[in-house]
């Protein structure tokens, strides 16, 4: 009955024949779950969406905690040929609403607490119906699961259409839907599975949230279709995660993750029985990577991929992981370091990081200019991502050309910050940079101009309601002027060469 959906070909064939296998240990419940019971339970949540009137190609919206629940429904979405539309959590409902009315979808999944002040946003946005889900997995989504047979028959789906459609956040303030394919998850998760060498022997500490590429499309992705296991954990802690090395062998995680690990009791003892550990979503510090390798024995190994493209590089699994690079490009994935042209620099020289490959997206939602800017005709992308490639072929991340923060592993542009703070009464400009931050690898700051008296305090109490809480700064410095150019642009980046120390 997979047979005919691509994606959920992948997800279910290392499973058959091991049934009674765990695909999922419950590290909130203590329960285990077997392949079996999962995807029973995912072919009810396929049936769900069906009952609710969803058909091919429709969108389920999902702002709810990480939750067994929570993935079954993204493999019943993947049966039923919908289209999966997960929400950070954190997101405020100003930020929901503009979701919501861009990408349409018809079923909506949220917090039982949230469901009164999202029902009329959901409902001015044309979405039918709202279900809950809730950290405890209790909810409607769960009751009318438990209400349906399992053995649903997967709705055909080609390699080209949609299976899940990503926001990340515009330059302009303007959030872009990123157009996953089942080619586009299938091939990257396929390339990752191996060039990682996962087997059904590996066991995964899932600690990673499931609104995002890391833990849905990379994490989860990749256990499944090794038939693996996975402790799953509502959220990081890090004393957890120490005591759940004893019984694993592979960790994924952000550049935060290490850091607060290091400073773990009993991380060299537990990590010994470990073969992998693995951090992206943001630049892993040189310093972070040696006193690792000194703590544990153990080399991280760092990897870089992208809303739009899924992972694209990867330092060796065998073979020197060179601190402070991203390795090679995948098997399968073309990356190219070239000029505003599209052609490729020498090694050595700084250049714009292009991609091409079936790990591609397939544009971005409702924007074709856009897609048009960012797509070239020859199928590279361009990442925006300022590389260089040294003479052994190890590309290495040197800047962001769209002045992209990444905090803690979250994207954070800073224009959708800008515009909140620049209508807060009494400010006259600002300028919102990332600075080194020992935790979160950047922190977010705001650098004011202001005219009246309105400080730090009363400007972050002004937009917190309407900015998810990882975007609001972690400092605003007030000041009498902008740094500028002859041409009068903001010059951020001596902003954040003098503000470099701010947060110690």
């Amino acid at each position: 009955m997979y047979d005919i959906n691509h994606l959920a070909k992948r997800l279910r064939s290392a499973s058959l024949g091991r049934e009674d296998a765990i695909f999922l240990q419950n590290h909130q419940t203590g329960q285990s779950v077997s392949f079996s019971a999962f995807f029973a339970n995912a072919e009810r949540m396929a049936a769900v969406l069906v009952a609710k009137g969803l058909v091919a190609g429709d969108r389920v919206a999902v702002q709810a905690p990480k939750t067994q629940a929570m993935l079954e429904l993204y493999v019943g979405a993947v049966l039923a040929g919908v289209v999966f539309l997960p929400l950070n959590t954190g997101y405020t409902g100003a930020e929901v609403q503009y979701f919501l009315e861009d990408a349409t979808p018809k079923l909506l999944i949220c917090e039982p607490d949230a469901l009164d002040s999202l029902t009329p946003i959901a409902t001015a946005a044309g979405v039918a119906e709202i279900l809950t889900l809730g950290a405890d997995e209790v909810g409607t989504l769960t009751m009318a699961r438990d209400m349906m047979a399992a053995g649903f028959n997967a709705v055909a789906r080609g390699p080209d259409d949609l299976a899940a459609i990503l926001y990340t956040s515009g330059t302009t303030g303007r959030s872009k839907g990123a157009m996953l394919t089942h080619r586009a998850l299938t091939s990257n998760s396929v390339a990752l599975m191996e060039y990682w060498q996962f087997t059904s022997d590996d066991v995964l500490i899932h600690a990673l949230p499931i609104f995002h590429t890391h833990g849905l499309f990379v994490a989860t992705n990749i256990t499944l279709m090794s038939g693996a296991s996975c402790i799953f954990m509502a959220g990081f802690e890090a004393g957890a995660v120490v005591a759940a090395m004893q019984g694993a062998t592979a960790l994924m995680g952000v550049p935060t993750y290490y850091v607060r690990l290091l400073e773990t009791a009993g991380l060299a003892e537990a990590a010994k029985g470990m073969r992998l550990f693995v951090s992206g979503s943001a630049p892993l510090l040189a310093e972070t990577h040696q006193r690792w390798q000194d703590v544990t024995g153990h080399a991280i190994l760092e990897r870089y991929g992208m809303t739009e493209t899924n992972m694209n590089t990867s330092n060796p699994y065998v073979g020197e992981r060179r601190a402070g690079t991203v390795g090679f490009a995948l098997p399968g994935v073309e990356v190219i370091v070239a000029n505003t042209e599209g052609v490729e620099v020498p090694r050595g020289e700084v250049g714009i990081l292009e991609v091409r490959g079936d790990n591609v997206f397939a544009g971005y939602w409702k924007m074709p200019e856009k897609t048009a800017e960012e797509l070239r005709e020859n199928g590279f992308f361009i990442t925006g991502d300022m590389a260089v490639q040294d003479a052994d072929g190890y590309i290495s991340i040197v800047g962001r050309a769209k002045d992209l923060i990444i905090t803690g592993g979250y994207n954070v542009y800073p224009k959708e910050v800008e515009l909140l703070i620049d209508a807060v009464d009494g400010v006259v400009e600002s300028a919102v940079i990332g600075v080194p931050h020992a935790d979160f690898g950047e922190a977010v700051v705001a650098v004011v101009v202001t005219s009246g008296d309105v400080g730090e305090a009363g400007i972050l109490a002004a937009i917190a309601p309407g900015l998810a809480r990882f975007k609001q700064p972690k400092r605003v410095i007030i000041v009498d002027e902008l740094t500028r150019n002859a041409m009068g642009k903001v010059q951020k980046k001596a902003l954040r060469e003098r503000y470099a120390g701010v947060m110690g």
